[in-house]
């Protein structure tokens, strides 16, 4: 069975395959993936089921951990168009 990206990865398709580069995953913590990812099953949840309550305490983490996101991409080099 092929994965949604290997559905999209290819020649004539509009994605490329790339080997890993774990520079792009160093610096970023657990704390922020845990947080992202918790956001994203509340969101879910709140979609799909219906059911959305709102933690302040995840919101103030949720700022804090896209504005770590947002510093790490901000110090990028820019991209090389082709």
């Amino acid at each position: 069975m092929t994965s949604a990206f290997e559905n999209l990865a290819g020649p004539g398709k509009p994605l490329r395959a790339e080997p890993p580069d774990m520079k792009e995953f160093a610096g970023l913590g657990l704390e922020v993936w845990r947080v992202l990812s918790k956001c994203h099953d509340a969101r879910n949840l709140g979609e799909y089921e219906g059911m959305l309550e709102v933690d302040t305490r995840l919101v103030t983490d949720l700022i804090t951990a896209c504005q770590l996101v947002a510093n790490k991409l901000s110090a990028l080099p820019p991209l090389n168009q082709p």
